[in-house]
């Protein structure tokens, strides 16, 4: 049962990679794994989601009434760009470019349309995840919490 276990973790983690929702960092990630830190993978990634939300927030808050300081979105996304690059969502850091040509063009409909696959993707991102975690972390009952702030 154990191997079945390892295998669909592994399958999934190949999945998410194939179709392009974590890049390479992920795998860099799992490589600090050990035995002293059997968590750390799903501990960034809860970081992650944790301190991303403030960064969701801000930007929609932004968006929401002009005026509109497209130098302040460009740079709110940058810092959610980079934090998401830092676990490998790589459809995330995608969508986070875009935004950033749509602020760069100062398009604010553009950046409105955009961010709403922003959120989609990362959404998305953090559902597979947790499933990915419980998967892969089934040994233990502790593990299957969910990664949401």
């Amino acid at each position: 049962m154990e191997n079945q276990k390892k295998r669909q973790a592994a399958y999934m983690k190949r999945s998410l990679l194939d179709q392009g929702y974590l890049d390479e960092q992920f795998i860099h990630l799992e490589e600090l794994q050990d035995d002293a830190n059997p968590n750390f993978v799903e501990e960034v990634v809860k970081l992650y989601y944790t301190d991303s939300a403030r960064y969701v927030r801000n930007i929609e808050l932004a968006l929401e009434n002009g005026p509109y300081d497209f130098a302040r979105l460009d740079n709110m996304m940058y810092q959610f760009k980079g934090s998401s690059s830092s676990i490998g969502a790589r459809r995330v850091k995608r969508q986070c470019s875009q935004f950033q040509e749509y602020c760069n063009a100062k398009n604010i409909e553009g950046c409105r349309n955009i961010f709403q696959e922003v959120k989609q993707e990362y959404d998305t991102l953090k559902t597979k995840l947790e499933t990915y975690f419980q998967v892969s972390l089934s040994n233990s009952l502790k593990h299957t919490k969910s990664i949401s702030p």
